[in-house]
């Protein structure tokens, strides 16, 4: 017995290890963690994906490529410039993008960051940003970059935008020069109209002035009431304009199934268009009581 109690514990500590061994070998065994991406809502959508479903990615359609799963659906920002494209767009890791595509670490854009991100203008190159450090100027860090490598060119961000915004920049002053026409245009109608309905009254001021009201009474009341329908013109123009631009929001963002909102009703612009429309009521209604005023009250009242 004393000699078969010694063997027993050897066959079981050979018994344990063989077990860990098999187990490890198991491990190291089993598949390689499933390769992860992203792809736009807009993608998900059209395509029936959810988180978590399988998927394969390749180059080519109907060819074999690599089996992923999707991690996360992303959605696109209020980018103007992506507004009428019509890709979808997928994210992967970039060791993943250049197995799928071959291209080793060739690159046609790339983006250096710098750790602390400053108030500059960020400089990019190959048309991706790059913050740099408070003090330093995009415009240094994008010459540097170009003197010192070959290949490729680095541009300031700022340069970019306005390059990229072109199209949005004329549209823009083309909506300026219509907004200007239009003052111009509704000036010059409130000045007719008040002309024609305080003309409408000149035997109502005539018999006024015969009972003894002062030319300043009449035209201090013609320019309060003047103002009071411009205010009132103000609130209802601001309530349809945001009215309208709700719908064309609604509208335009479900069309394009994006966030970015295409008409916008600022307190800003609340504020110059009842500044513009006051004053204008003011002018209008001052320069038609003038021409009433500077008649003689017999001939206002018809005798």
């Amino acid at each position: 017995m004393g000699q078969l109690r010694p063997l027993s514990l050897l066959i079981c500590a050979l018994l344990s290890l063989g077990a860990g061994v098999a187990q490890a070998q198991a491990v190291n065994a089993a598949p390689p963690a499933r390769r992860t991406i992203t792809v736009d809502e807009r993608l998900a959508t059209a395509a029936g994906l959810a988180v978590g479903d399988l998927v394969t990615v390749t180059t080519v359609a109907g060819t074999v490529g690599d089996s992923v799963r999707i991690a996360a659906i992303t959605r696109r920002g209020a980018d103007p410039s992506e507004v009428a494209r019509s890709e979808f767009r997928v994210r992967l890791h970039l060791e993943h993008l250049q197995t799928i595509t071959r291209s080793g670490d060739r690159v046609g854009r790339f983006a250096v960051q710098s750790r602390t991100n400053g108030a500059n203008a960020p400089a990019l190159s190959r048309g991706v940003s790059l913050p740099v450090s408070p003090g330093v100027s995009a415009a240094s860090v994008a010459a540097d970059i170009n003197a010192t490598a070959f290949g490729f060119r680095a541009y300031p961000a700022v340069e970019v935008a306005v390059e990229t915004s072109a199209t949005f920049r004329v549209v823009n002053r083309f909506h300026r020069a219509i907004g200007i026409i239009t003052i111009v245009a509704s000036a010059i109608f409130l000045l007719c109209i008040t002309l024609l309905k305080v003309d409408e009254r000149r035997r109502d001021i005539g018999a006024l002035r015969l009972l003894g009201v002062s030319r300043r009474s009449v035209v201090r009341a013609v320019v309060l009431e003047s103002s009071l329908v411009a205010l009132v013109g103000s609130g209802m123009g601001a309530g349809f304009g945001w009215a309208a631009s709700a719908i064309v929001n609604w509208y335009y963002q479900g069309f394009y199934d994006t966030p970015l909102r295409f008409a916008m009703v600022t307190p800003g612009i609340v504020a110059f268009a009842v500044t513009l429309s006051l004053v204008l009521g003011v002018v209008s209604g001052y320069l038609a009581a003038q021409r009433l005023v500077r008649t003689a009250p017999l001939e206002l009242v018809g005798r």
